[in-house]
């Protein structure tokens, strides 16, 4: 028992990134069954959305799962007092600074996780008290940091300056990305895309297939001026690149980004004029899987590849 399953009551050290649109309580309860920690995402959720998935999630497994909350959203408020009611157990805080709710929800009972995207903010995120962190690498899909910090450097940095657990995320989604990262020093690993195209993700089947058929290169960050976040390269992305040719202000990139965007592509399946966001990784995902499916297959391939290594070298 390492340090993680131990920390969330689990069998294995993989967590399913919180992702927007992607990480209801089907794809959670299905990760947290098959002995990783699920997570809902709560960044695309209306607060009694966020509450009817915590609901449909207890009677789906009676394993630990946890909610992801993106701390800028403006009812943050409300979506961590939901949380609280409901006896959330784990919380994994993201996008916004750690001492704001840490010590509230440690006092509830909670336990803690930050995501963070250099050893400055593990630091941080340590000082406030939080239990563990998601160190994520810039090869990343969604909302990165600003650090451009890959994951195969930022993992042994921040396991240097932390004692907390850490776990990796950022370019994983094979049992091979798994045994690196913890080699390098981390005690688990969070998968966003590879869990995105599993099949009890409730992103659109069209994005799905879109993921599978993504290929390496075929990803860029872009939007830094906003907040950055990585993309496949479709007519939307396309179209900012043009913009930013012509020299167009902030205020110009928020008119064409609009609301809603990442819905359109990811949930309701515009892979024209839809944000679609996924990591790099996603040039070695092939297939739409059951999250089980997922996790039994890292768990061979880290441990036939583990009993390989002292004939590597």
């Amino acid at each position: 028992m390492n340090r993680v399953t131990q920390l969330f009551g689990i069998q294995f050290p993989i967590v399913q990134g919180g992702m927007i649109w992607a990480s209801g309580y089907k794809l959670a309860s299905a990760v947290s069954n098959a002995g990783g920690l699920g997570l809902i995402g709560a960044g695309s959720m209306y607060p009694e959305v966020l509450r009817e998935h915590i609901q449909k999630c207890k009677k789906a497994t009676t394993k630990p799962f946890g909610v992801n909350i993106p701390m800028l959203y403006p009812n943050v408020e409300e979506i961590i007092q939901i949380c609280i009611d409901e006896g959330v157990k784990i919380i994994f805080t993201s996008a916004g600074n750690p001492k704001t709710w840490t010590a509230h929800l440690k006092a509830q009972g909670i336990t803690v996780v930050h995501v963070v995207s250099s050893s400055k903010f593990a630091l941080k995120a340590q000082e406030a008290g939080v239990d563990a962190v998601v160190a994520e690498g810039f090869e990343a899909g969604g909302h990165n940091g600003r650090e451009e910090s890959t994951t195969f450097t930022l993992i042994p940095m921040v396991s240097k300056a932390v004692q907390i657990p850490v776990l990796a995320a950022g370019g994983i989604a094979t049992g091979t990305g798994m045994l690196a990262a913890m080699v390098l020093g981390a005690d688990g690993v969070q998968l966003g895309s590879r869990f995105a195209a599993a099949t009890e993700s409730s992103l659109h089947d069209n994005f799905k297939q879109c993921i599978v058929a993504t290929q390496e290169g075929e990803t860029q960050v872009t939007l830094k001026e906003l907040a950055p976040v990585r993309l496949i390269k479709n007519k939307f992305y396309q179209d900012l690149q043009t913009l930013y040719a012509q020299g167009a202000s902030i205020e110009e990139l928020k008119e064409k980004l609009g609301r809603a965007r990442a819905k359109k592509g990811m949930f309701e399946g515009d892979l024209v004029e839809g944000e679609l966001e996924i990591g790099q990784i996603a040039g070695l995902i092939d297939s739409i899987q059951p999250a089980a499916q997922i996790i039994a297959e890292m768990v061979a391939e880290f441990q036939a590849l583990s009993h390989q290594l002292p004939s590597l070298i």
